[in-house]
């Protein structure tokens, strides 16, 4: 694996998010589909910090850090979708910027031993956060229709 395959896994990625849930607005932010269930803003959210969780636990010694219910706890509070749209880009940015400054053979090096990709190479978080976001866009696509919106096809220009 290369660090250039892996920035054009990442941007692809991103890209695919963008034209699917470009159609959601500000003031589909704190809309969701039932009671008890995530907003549009927190969903957006989840997704970006689901990036910086693989990113960290691929590059730290001591790899992923299971405490999820702390995760939400910073998911929950976000109301704004521009807000956590920033929040993902940043996220985005920093694993283009990580993956593109390493070299095929940190790539290739393994994480450490665990329950989540336990000592798989490094490169397969990309893998991992084309997964899910792929299942978090797909999710708002849904949202985006309850909203009475036309999400654009992903895999094709406008």
């Amino acid at each position: 694996m290369t660090p250039e395959i892996c920035v054009k896994s990442l941007r692809s990625c991103r890209e695919y998010f963008d034209r699917s849930s470009r159609c959601l607005s500000e003031e589909d932010s704190t809309f969701s589909p039932a009671e008890g269930m995530i907003t549009t803003a927190q969903v957006v959210a989840h997704v970006a910090q689901t990036i910086d969780w693989f990113l960290e636990g691929a590059f730290r010694p001591e790899g992923f850090d299971l405490d999820f219910e702390s995760h939400w706890q910073k998911v929950l509070p976000v109301t704004s979708l521009a807000e956590a749209r920033a929040w993902l880009n940043r996220s985005f940015d920093q694993a283009i910027e990580l993956f593109g400054s390493k070299n095929s053979e940190e790539l290739m090096e393994r994480l450490p031993a665990g329950p989540v990709m336990g000592e798989a190479p490094r490169f397969a978080v990309i893998g991992a956060i084309e997964d899910h976001t792929a299942h978090h866009r797909g999710a708002l696509t849904v949202y985006s229709r309850l909203r009475g919106h036309v999400p654009t096809m992903p895999y094709m220009d406008e």
